[in-house]
């Protein structure tokens, strides 16, 4: 009678908690196995500025098995410091002239795989509307920081006021001016605070978000624009790249990343969140 119970009833049923157990343990082992194939792409910023952009880049990126993590720092030197330690797979902040004076002064091995953006950098002024009305002795202020007084002067070189040497290369310095016909009294000061100091002096170049912080349009309010094409080889030094260790610059998902960074939504990004802030450099895909 029991082994009857045993067979009838009892046999069975353990057999069905069995199952049901075992097909638990592998629906969940399946469910951690596909998690595992998401990679995360750690990427070096400055700043919180871009973080629009990136966010689209991940919508982009959904289905693809890639997500990226955003690690941002304060100054571009660390960011690009962490890159080298491979505590970064790719940095996203700087533009070729910038990232040429890193590789040269500390022998990083970097590669751009990937072109974003041209800022605009131009000529402002709360006392004159145009650079023709810039006369004898006056006062223009520029960055204090190399790579963003090279292009400043650049800028003034195009504007017609100063000529530079032209061995000084992507980043001249004052020390680099050959003619000064205004005899201009050229001042650098921390690019944050030049909007504010307008007042003080005749003309001012400065980044466009501090610009836009200040109020202002960085194309629409200045009094002299610069050439601004990514295609005009003059300008290819101050487009801003995603680099990569040398020895990564052929890695298939760092190659996805990039794809699609380069969408038209991206684009899109840059005229809705950035307006007249960010050019794009790269020829949009669909």
């Amino acid at each position: 009678m029991q082994e009857k119970f045993w067979t009838k009833f009892l046999r069975p049923l353990i057999v069905i908690i069995l199952f049901v157990g075992i097909s638990g343990t592998l629906t969940g082992c399946s469910s951690d196995s596909s998690s595992t194939k998401t990679k995360t792409v750690k990427v070096g910023v400055v700043g919180t500025t871009d973080n629009p952009i990136w966010k689209q880049v991940n919508k982009n990126l959904k289905g693809q098995g890639i997500k990226i993590k955003l690690v941002s720092f304060s100054d571009g030197i660390l960011a690009n410091q962490a890159l080298n330690n491979k505590e970064l797979d790719m940095v996203a902040f700087q533009h070729y002239a910038f990232l040429h004076q890193e590789e040269k002064e500390k022998n990083y091995k970097f590669s751009v795989i990937g072109q974003t953006y041209l800022t605009p950098m131009n000529i402002f002024s709360d006392k004159i509307k145009s650079v023709k009305d810039i006369k004898k002795g006056d006062t223009i202020s520029i960055p204090n920081n190399v790579t963003n007084a090279g292009r400043a002067l650049t800028v003034l070189q195009q504007a017609g006021l100063i000529k530079l040497d032209a061995k000084a290369g992507e980043m001249p310095a004052i020390k680099d001016i050959t003619e000064n016909k205004l005899n201009l009294k050229i001042v650098q000061q921390d690019p944050a605070k030049i909007m504010n100091l307008l007042p003080d002096v005749t003309a001012g170049i400065t980044n466009s978000n501090f610009v836009k912080a200040a109020g202002k349009d960085p194309i629409n309010d200045a009094i002299y624009k610069e050439s601004f094409s990514y295609s005009n080889k003059a300008n290819k030094p101050w487009i801003n790249v995603i680099a990569v260790r040398t020895s990564d610059k052929n890695n298939a998902t760092y190659k996805k990343v990039v794809k699609t960074y380069h969408r038209k939504n991206v684009i899109k990004v840059y005229n809705t969140k950035f307006k007249h802030m960010y050019t794009p450099a790269f020829k949009a895909e669909k």
